[in-house]
């Protein structure tokens, strides 16, 4: 499989070497990421990897509204919502009253259902803060803009 859309200065070769080892990479990543265990007491619940970026966000950057939320998660508010609505249910995460607007509504991951959530994607978050660490500001950027990139091309080619 080659192309001509290499790099300057890099040959076909080169380009197709990396496509391949990604190609290889890629499975056992996701393979490894699905045998991660979910903890005894999540089992229960019908939870989907959307739950998990939301649940991710909680925990990375703390308790916060449906609008910011769905910013975070490049959402539509009202998807933010239902999928905040379908955790409450679960009691997986609480909403509160904004102490400083009343109207506003916060949510939290529910103080019981911490403890596991956090023990299951620590080690996740934990792999890429070692991977990431002896990158240059730059280099992660450019990483992660890599990364979505071929979610973007994945994207394309499923669509035609």
């Amino acid at each position: 499989m080659t192309t001509s859309e290499n790099a300057p200065g890099k040959g076909p070769e080169e380009l197709d070497d990396a496509v391949r080892a990604l190609l290889l990479l890629m499975p056992r990543m996701v393979g490894r990421a699905k045998k991660i265990p979910v903890p005894e007491a999540l089992r229960s619940f019908p939870l989907a990897p959307r739950h998990l970026s939301l649940l991710a966000c909680l925990l990375f950057d703390g308790p916060m509204t449906v609008n910011e939320l769905a910013a975070r998660l490049q959402v539509a508010p009202t998807t933010a919502s239902l999928l905040v609505g379908e955790l409450n249910r679960m009691g997986i995460l609480e909403r509160r009253e904004d102490e400083t607007d009343r109207r506003r509504r916060i949510i939290a991951v529910a103080a019981e259902q911490e403890p596991s959530i956090t023990a299951w994607l620590a080690p996740g978050a934990a792999a890429w803060r070692r991977a990431l660490a002896p990158l240059t500001p730059d280099q992660r950027r450019m990483f992660v803009d890599t990364l979505l990139a071929y979610e973007a091309a994945v994207d394309e080619e499923r669509q035609g």
